[in-house]
């Protein structure tokens, strides 16, 4: 007997047989119609779930005949229809014979049949309703489904696309076991949408990878992982958001995931640096949860670890210890990833660089001091991340390797890197600072008194010439200074110990040094090593180390040539001791000497004489501060200078002459000499410094007249006469010389010559050199050069009170011989006044 439903059911059936004739008809408009009644005669009314299972099973093979009406509004109601009485059947699985063929021939087949992207979206709606109503009866329709999905990740609609995801992502879960063996074939699909030009399809793409991967075979996670990975570097905050929930998902569930925790763990992590704060905490509660996980699950092997004590490295601001599953996750896998990290660090595209030292540094974080048994790799790795062009990667690298120096013992850390630090081309480095760039940065991490004991190892090899003079390049010169910095300020009075090469390493870089800001931190650096030692100035720090540091220089100074760094060193040392420098000229007299032998490079000789100048400038605070110096000036004069005035060709022997000038005057300037000492060698200083007038360089010949005032200032009017009348005649020769400034220079000091003769002034002595010299001044009274003739006209009249008879006398002779009277005319007024 018939029950009231199958009555009822039986009823709306013979009221749309009508319906259903037309739908087989040719006319369109019948077609629609008849669906659009069909829809309200069943769904649309509030009938019981068994009436429209019946309906359903009766209308079913037409309404699926209609998916490939011609018609686009007629296929659109019919999958409405479909899809509403999917909805509301009580036993919509009775329909997937037909309708997961029918909507394989209208989505899944070699090419799309249905045109409208509108219609295929309802389709795959229709489809992920079934996935989500009728669960595991799909099992046997799973290479079906599989087939359909793969045509539809990759549709050109979008929202079919995103709807295909997520009915991958419902399918994967109703059918597990069934989806595991067909889940591979899902992966090529996926993989060529995971770049879509939509974010949000990208997203839903990885979600549905993450699925596909979750439910499948271990192979389909070889497949995806390089692609997921990819994403990390997406501009959209999103999608990265979906990589770190899919790799929390996978290192939380994957049934395989103890063989890919190597390759998992990265995914998670380098989240952990994401420029997006709901990303970064996120990651860290799903990378909690998996530590936790983890600990939980190999319990036995952890009872034995220490996790409650207080660990002596100090964190920075901010940054907690991760938990103890966390941190042996990463230990136990870090030498499966450094061959990653090591190749990744060295990448061509400058995201992966950051990502991967980014990474890094938390790795670091993690593995704590089991770093060590790595460290030769992170070394490596780090040379490339310090010395990277972009700043930011340099940045994270160097805080990478502050953190490496909390972790790793110095004893261990400092025999390695010095070992690169002394020959960087064995650590196959991208550059010869990156050594001491990680040096710099790990001393930075470890603690004074962890690094007491190398200090003196430090000290050495940072003061070795292969390391402090291996370049003069500006970021190796600052990394070399960065160490001792660092040193001083770590290490403060423990730096005692290393004073001397510290204080080496700082005369070399100062030797070096074309940068203003780097000669300032140098010099800092000097004052800071006074400091931690508590001396009161530099010059005490010179006087500490003064003996080796002449010592040092002395030992290498057979193999001086133009170009070495030595006498730069030489320099500096004499320059900034002051006054100590007078302290040891035994060491520093012999030095000189075989700085200054005729037969040294000429560039050499010039670079050392011009040091010379200025130290003799101020000689009482420098070679004389002891007064000693007048115990070795005559090995000065003799050996030292006066040598290197003898003329030689060349213009390389004239500029050393020149030199040599410089500092014979700086000695008669600057309180070197004393009177007596000049005048017991009157002989041979005048002989140089006349011969000195004639050099071909105007510089010279301008130094040779002062230098020549200076002399008989020293000598305050005592010089024998003989060498007073050999030299006003080669001062007049310099009176025509072509240069203004030289015979300014010359005029000046003819008016000391002359001033010199006031105070044993002897007429029959000096007549004839007075009536020689008044006779050629007074040429000068007509030069061309104004300022020539009003200096000749000074000096005229200051001479004027030795012989004014002869002076007024040579003067009238002239007088008419002159284009213009008129400066002789004022001499004579001058005369005749006195």
């Amino acid at each position: 007997m018939a029950t009231e439903d199958e009555r009822i059911a039986a009823e709306i059936i013979r009221s749309l047989a009508r319906q259903l004739n037309y739908l087989n008809g040719d006319e369109k408009s019948a077609r629609k119609r008849a669906l659009e009644d069909i829809q309200k005669e069943t769904v649309e009314k509030a009938l019981s779930s068994t009436v429209l299972q019946e309906v359903f099973a009766c209308l079913l093979k037409s309404l699926l005949r209609c998916l490939s009406d011609p018609m686009e509004r007629c296929r659109e109601v019919a999958i409405q229809i479909i899809g509403n009485f999917i909805r509301c059947v009580s036993k919509p699985e009775s329909s997937l014979p037909y309708i997961m063929p029918s909507l394989a021939q209208r989505l899944g087949g070699k090419e799309i049949v249905e045109p409208a992207e509108e219609l295929r979206l309802s389709m795959v709606e229709v489809l992920s309703l079934i996935v989500e109503i009728c669960g595991q009866h799909l099992a046997p329709y799973v290479d079906i489904t599989i087939r359909i999905l793969q045509k539809t990740i990759t549709d050109p609609f979008p929202d079919v696309i995103k709807e295909s995801c997520k009915c991958t992502i419902h399918f994967a879960r109703s059918v597990p076991d069934h989806f595991s063996m067909q889940a591979e074939g899902l992966v090529k699909p996926l993989m060529q949408t995971i770049s879509h030009q939509h974010s949000r399809v990208r997203m839903a793409i990885i979600e549905a990878t993450g699925a596909v991967v979750l439910y499948g075979t271990v192979k389909t996670m070889d497949d995806v992982l390089s692609h997921v990975a990819q994403r990390l570097f997406d501009n959209s905050p999103q999608v990265r958001k979906a990589v770190t929930l899919v790799a929390g998902d996978w290192l939380l569930n994957f049934r395989d995931r103890y063989s890919y925790f190597h390759k998992l763990i990265p995914l998670l992590l380098s989240s952990l640096n994401d420029d997006f704060p709901e990303i970064k905490v996120l990651a860290l509660e799903l990378w909690r949860h998996v530590g936790t996980q983890w600990e939980k699950e190999n319990e036995d092997d952890l009872k034995d670890k220490v996790d409650f004590f207080s660990p002596t490295w100090q964190y920075s601001p901010g940054v907690d210890r991760p938990g103890l599953g966390c941190r042996e996750l990463v230990v136990r896998n870090l030498s499966k990833l450094m061959p990653a990290l090591s190749r990744d660090v060295r990448d061509w595209l400058v995201q992966t660089r950051l990502k991967t030292v980014q990474l890094l540094q938390v790795l670091l974080l993690h593995a704590e001091d089991h770093c060590t048994q790595h460290l030769q790799h992170l070394l490596t790795a780090l040379y490339h991340a310090c010395t990277d062009s972009e700043k930011d990667i340099r940045t994270k690298g160097l805080e990478s390797a502050r953190l490496l120096g909390v972790f790793v013992s110095p004893e261990v850390f400092i025999k390695l890197l010095l070992t690169h630090v002394m020959n960087s081309s064995s650590c196959s480095c991208s550059s010869p600072w990156a050594p001491l760039m990680v040096l710099v940065a790990m001393l930075k991490g470890s603690t004074r008194k962890l690094l007491g004991p190398q200090l003196l190892q430090i000290g050495q090899i940072l003061a070795h010439p292969d390391v402090c003079q291996e370049s003069q390049q500006t970021v190796y010169i600052e990394q070399l200074l960065a160490c001792v910095e660092v040193l001083l300020e770590v290490c403060e009075e423990d730096c005692g110990i290393i004073s001397l090469p510290l204080l080496k390493v700082l005369v070399t870089v100062q030797c070096v040094a074309t940068e203003s800001k780097i000669l300032t931190k140098a010099e800092k650096c000097v004052l800071c090593l006074c400091q931690v030692q508590s001396l009161s100035s530099v010059h005490e720090l010179y006087r500490q180390h003064m003996a080796q540091l002449l010592q040092w220089l002395g030992e290498s100074q057979t193999s001086w040539f133009a170009y070495s760094i030595q006498k730069t060193q030489l320099e500096i040392i004499a320059l900034q001791s002051g006054p100590v420098v007078g302290e040891f000229l035994p060491e520093l007299i012999p030095i000189l000497q075989n700085c200054l032998l005729p037969s040294q490079d000429p560039e050499m000789r010039l670079h050392i004489f011009t040091m010379l100048s200025k130290l003799l400038l101020n000689s009482s605070n420098t070679l004389d501060s002891q007064g000693m110096f007048c115990k070795y000036l005559k090995v000065f004069l003799q050996e030292l200078l006066l040598p290197n005035l003898v003329w030689h060709a060349g213009h390389a022997a004239a500029t050393v002459r020149t030199s040599a000038v410089s500092c014979l005057l700086a000695m008669l300037q600057g309180g070197t000499l004393s009177k007596e000492q000049v005048l017991n060698m009157e002989t041979e200083f005048s002989t140089y410094i006349i011969s000195a007038l004639e050099e071909d360089s105007q510089l010279s010949r301008l130094l040779a007249c002062r230098s020549v005032s200076s002399f008989i200032t020293v000598t305050d009017g005592c010089l024998n006469p003989d060498t007073h009348n050999k030299i006003f005649p080669e001062l007049l020769k310099r009176i025509d010389d072509s240069s203004k400034e030289v015979r300014i220079e010359a005029l000046k000091t003819l008016g000391v010559w002359l001033s010199s003769l006031d105070k044993k002034y002897n007429t029959h002595t000096y007549h004839p050199s007075l009536e020689f010299l008044f006779q050629h001044l007074l040429l000068y009274l007509d030069d061309p050069d104004h300022e020539i003739q009003l200096m000749t006209l000074e000096i005229l009249k200051a001479s004027s009170v030795m012989e004014p008879v002869l002076l007024h006398q040579k003067a009238k002779e002239v007088k008419e011989k002159q284009r213009s009277s008129e400066y002789c005319d004022q001499l004579l007024h001058y005369i005749q006044s006195l």
